[in-house]
Order: structure tokens, then C-alpha cells, then sequence
């Protein structure tokens, strides 16, 4: 091993933190997302020598705390649909990243994360890599045994000689199908050792998707053509704004009914469409013929819960998800490859087939008549409440106040079936689901909004979700970065899930007939007076009469440069 180099300066000489950045800038990086660590000195130097030399490459961009660095990553890759990458600490810094590292995991978000180790502990002499490598940071068989349930691929940077090919591979292979986040494991005695950079050194060209077979995706516009009662179920058609267009132009061909199952991602399909038909398929559980399960994990549930006269077809990339320790698709037929292609291809097949117009009419009217029925029913609910605010009447309400193209990131758990039927995400890009474990909200919606400075973005959140927020590290980074956002917290004041599920579980328990919830009660305090110290705009509301009002001087503070937090005590 040649001689690490430390003290006495290395100048602009190469080493292993250049090649890092170096393949960070192969791959096309824009952000490298971090809560620091000592490790890191010679990634800092590169970017220093990149600052002082004007090169071109990712803006390095520290946050305070690793979650919230993963969850920045999250938010812009689904923005934008552009991997990042993420430098946490040692094994310490992994753990508390972990929950972000799963939720892009199971989200399908691409991403390299990377953290550090000492493979010397003080035995070099001349090298020095801190008491604390030996006494509380090394981890058994090295950090990537950590992250490997985790991640898509997980490994040890072996040497200066292999480090920078193995970046570029750790980010082309989280960019293919499965797409997920990969992680390496870079000690720091081989980002102190120089590095000859390749002779030829190339930009990493994007992946394109494979494709489902012609003849198989024929087949299934022949189904199509031929169905009474075709139905479509979809979670994440809407990943990027060709996939919302896709569906929406093969359903309003055929004049197919769309529903959005409840893992739903995305905003998939304009839900003022007489075309869209709510969040489940069950209305439809007698009568469909076929069903197109697009990009859809978890089209019905219970699973047996299937349409049972319907031929099944399963339209994604990856159908079989790996991260999901149980899935019960019962597909008859899968297009698996680039599902936009597969629903661009289908519409073309029908269009050239001129199917039978007066069943498409049919069909249409159907339709109409089903979603006229569902909004009268929707804007009843949103109206009725006993004096206070319901959920749907705060939905319908930020629909009114926010402005057009707002992007909302949704944290809520109990309250996620009025998120979903009420709030109306107004095209492709204007709504994420957070995923995995809680308090990802503010953090996935701050890179929203790192991704989209133009627009106006909501975290819409429950008051248990929010507390496990890393809330003054985000706040403090939306104020430092400029990235001022709106938080609206459905406080109904306690963990509603403990109450339902435990009462569900035992309706003539003890516990419910003394009218006891275990769990469910949260130290409450004044949320809106969390943003004060990061010179934000808190507003609480507990009236109906004023929501609209209090929302929209919430979105005001928000385009004047301010964070804002929106406290509303809803009806218990």
C-alpha cells in the first residue's frame, strides 16, 4: 500500500476524495445531501479544489441531521426523476439515516449513499485517524453489513485503483430496474491514498428501461378492444408527467375507469375527470371483465379481494417487488418493462383497431353518472361537521386556498383516506406519499421544494407523523437554503391508530367500555410556535369560519420567503 499522505498539505494532488467527486460527476449529480462527518476530509478537499478551479459539479449541501439528508434526496429524485447522492457518517450515521435509506428502498428512489470508516485504528505510523474509530465507531464486519437489507447493493470501496469505476457502477446500477438506493462503505486511509484518474473518462449515459414484448402488449389491446368492462388500478402511473399522460389518453380512448388504490404515490389522473372513480376498486369487484394493474404494488385489498370474473394485467417495470415480503398479484398477464411505453403502445393498437363507438359511449355515460354521484357525495361530507373541522372540510379547503400546482407531500396516516379522496393534486407532479417509517415529511417536501423553488409546497401531515420529524434541523436548513414551505398539521390530538386499532381489536374489551385509549394521547403544546426561532409564520385555527382565511395567509408567508407551520385542531 502506498504511503497515505497526512499533514504538511497535499495540494491539489488527486486522491480518493477526487474520485469520488469525479464520479459523482459522471453520473450526473446535481446534490450531495450530508450530515457531515470527520471522515470526510479529502471529499471536502475535492470540493474545495472544485470550487477554486470552477469545474463543474454537484453543490454540496450539509442539513444537520441524516434522515433529513436522505429525505431531501427522496424528494428531488421524485421531482425530478434525477438521483442524488447522500455522505453520512460511519455505521452511527447510517442507523439514523436508516429510516429514510428503507423508505427509498421500498419507494423505488435511486440514490448512492455512501459513509466512512478507519481500517487502521493508530497502528500507521505517521497516521492518525482518531481514539474514536477504535473506541466507539467500527462496526463489526464494516457499515455495509448494516445497509445491506436495505439497499439494492451493498459494499466496501476496496482501493484507490477500483473506487472511482466503483461509484459509477453503484449509481448505474440504482438507476436500473429495480430502481432503489445502493450504498458504499469508504474507509478513509483509501480516500488519503492518491488516485491516477482515468486516461478516458466519460459521462454515464441514463438507463433506458426494457420493454415488454410487442406481441404481448398487442394481446392485451386485443382485451381491451373486446372488454365490457375494463377497469384500471393504479399506485404510480404518475411517477413522471409521460405516464400521467399515457393514462389519461388510453383511459379516455376506451373509456375505461380509473381508480387509485390506496398505497397511491403520485398525483396519476386528473380527479376531475368523469373518468376517475375514487380509491378502490371494490365497486367494480362483480362486474369487471379486465383490469389493468398499472404500476401497482397493492391493486385491492384484502388480496383475495380480486375482481373475480376480470382477466388480470400487470403493467410495470418491476411487478414482482422484492422489498415487499408479501404480494399476492394474481396477474393472468404481465407487460413488464417501461409501463409508459406499454400504455403509449396500447393506445396505439386500439387507435388503429376503431373499436366499437357506441360501447365507448356506453361505457362514457357509466362513468359520468358514477363520478357525478361520487363528487355530490364527497362535497357533502366536506360540509358536514358537528361546529368544528373534519378532515374533508380541511382538504377541500386547502383545494380552494393554495394555488394551482401546488405540490402537496402527504405524511397523514389516519386521515390518509380523506387525503386521498379530497385533496385534488391538480396535474403530474403535485402530490407525493411519504413511505416506510415516519417523520419523512418535511424533509422529502423541502426537496420538493429545492426541486420546484417556483412552487408552493405543503407538507400535509398528522401531529403524531410531525413529531417525528427532525424538526428543528429542517426548519433550520429551510431558512439557511431558502427553501420556505408550508406545513399543515391534522391535529386531532393523539394517535387515532392506537385508539381504532386497539378497540377494533377488542371492541367489548375493557378498554373500550371504560372508554380507555393506551397510547393515544401526545404532550400536546402550540405547533405553530415551533417555526418562531427559524423566522417562520406559525398560525393556529380551530374554526371553520376561519380555514380559508388562515390557509391563505399561511401560503402568503410562504411566497414572501418565510417557512410556515399551520396548526388545525380538528374534531376529535
Amino acid at each position: 500500500m502506498r504511503k497515505i499522505r497526512q499533514g504538511g498539505g497535499r495540494g491539489n494532488h488527486p486522491d480518493g476524495g477526487e474520485a469520488i467527486l469525479e464520479a459523482l460527476r459522471a453520473l450526473d449529480i446535481d446534490y450531495v445531501m450530508t450530515s457531515p462527518g470527520s471522515e470526510w476530509g479529502s471529499l471536502w478537499e475535492a470540493f474545495a479544489r472544485q470550487d477554486a478551479n470552477r469545474t463543474p459539479g454537484p453543490k454540496f449541501l450539509s442539513c444537520g441531521h441524516e434522515t433529513l439528508a436522505v429525505d431531501l434526496a427522496i424528494g428531488y429524485t421524485r421531482h425530478t426523476g434525477r438521483m442524488q447522492a447522500v455522505v453520512l457518517h460511519a455505521g452511527v450515521g447510517l442507523l439514523q439515516g436508516a429510516v429514510g435509506i428503507d423508505a427509498a428502498y421500498k419507494l423505488g428512489v435511486p440514490m448512492v449513499v455512501m459513509s466512512g470508516e478507519a481500517m487502521t485504528y493508530g497502528e500507521l505510523e505517521g497516521f492518525d485517524p482518531g481514539a474514536q474509530w477504535t473506541a466507539n465507531l467500527s462496526v463489526q464486519g464494516g457499515p455495509q453489513r448494516l445497509m445491506a437489507p436495505l439497499v439494492k447493493w451493498s459494499n466496501q470501496a476496496t482501493s484507490p485503483a477500483t473506487i472511482y469505476e466503483q461509484f459509477v457502477r453503484a449509481g448505474e446500477m440504482a438507476q436500473r430496474v429495480p430502481y432503489g438506493p445502493v450504498y458504499l462503505n469508504v474507509p478513509i486511509e483509501t480516500m488519503l491514498e492518491d488516485w491516477t484518474p482515468p486516461t478516458r473518462q466519460r459521462k454515464v449515459p441514463r438507463p433506458v428501461p426494457p420493454q415488454a414484448p410487442m406481441s404481448e402488449i398487442e394481446r392485451v389491446a386485443e382485451l381491451l378492444i373486446n372488454a365490457k368492462n375494463p377497469v384500471i388500478t393504479t399506485e404510480s402511473a404518475g411517477r413522471e408527467a409521460g405516464g400521467y399522460a399515457a393514462l389519461l389518453d388510453l383511459a379516455e380512448l376506451l373509456a375505461i375507469p380509473v381508480v387509485e388504490s390506496w398505497p397511491a404515490d403520485f398525483s396519476n389522473f386528473p380527479k376531475t375527470n368523469p373518468l376517475y372513480q375514487g380509491p378502490s376498486i371494490a365497486p367494480f369487484a362483480e362486474t369487471a371483465d379486465l383490469v389493468l394493474a398499472v404500476r401497482s404494488r397493492v391493486p385491492w385489498y384484502p388480496p383475495y379481494a380480486r375482481p373475480n370474473k376480470a382477466t388480470i394485467v400487470s403493467i410495470a417495470e418491476n411487478p414482482l417487488n422484492g422489498t415487499m415480503v408479501y404480494q399476492n398479484l394474481q396477474a393472468d398477464v404481465f407487460l413488464e418493462g417501461d409501463a409508459v411505453h406499454t400504455l403509449k403502445t396500447l393506445a396505439a393498437f386500439v387507435r388503429a383497431a376503431k373499436p366499437d363507438a357506441k360501447r365507448i359511449a356506453e361505457r362514457r355515460a357509466r362513468c359520468v353518472s358514477a363520478h357525478t354521484k361520487l363528487q355530490e357525495e364527497l362535497a357533502k361530507s366536506a360540509r358536514a361537521a358537528n361546529g368544528g373541522i373534519s378532515p374533508p372540510m380541511l382538504c377541500q379547503a386547502l383545494n380552494e386556498a393554495l394555488p394551482e400546482g401546488t405540490i402537496f407531500v402527504d405524511e397523514t396516516i389516519t386521515h390518509r383516506p380523506d387525503t386521498m379522496q379530497y385533496l385534488n393534486p391538480t396535474g403530474p407532479g403535485c402530490y407525493y406519499r411519504g413511505g416506510g417509517g415516519l417523520g419523512q415529511g418535511i424533509g422529502m417536501a423541502l426537496g420538493a421544494k429545492l426541486a420546484a423553488p417556483d412552487r408552493l409546497v405543503a407538507a400535509v401531515i398528522g401531529d403524531g407523523s410531525f413529531l417525528y420529524n427532525p424538526l428543528a434541523q429542517s426548519f433550520a436548513l429551510s431558512r439557511h437554503a431558502n427553501l420556505p414551505i408550508l406545513a399543515v398539521v391534522f391535529n386531532n390530538g393523539g394517535y387515532r391508530a392506537m385508539k381504532e386499532e386497539h378497540h377494533a381489536y377488542y371492541p367489548e374489551g375493557v378498554a373500550a367500555a371504560n372508554n380507555q385509549s393506551y397510547g393515544f394521547d401526545i404532550t400536546g403544546f402550540a405547533y405553530s410556535d415551533l417555526i418562531k426561532p427559524f423566522g417562520g409564520f406559525g398560525k393556529r385555527v380551530e374554526k371553520p369560519a376561519d380555514l380559508k382565511a388562515a390557509i391563505k395567509r399561511c401560503a402568503d408567508a410562504v411566497k414572501g420567503g418565510q417557512a410556515a407551520i399551520l396548526d388545525v385542531a380538528l374534531e376529535r
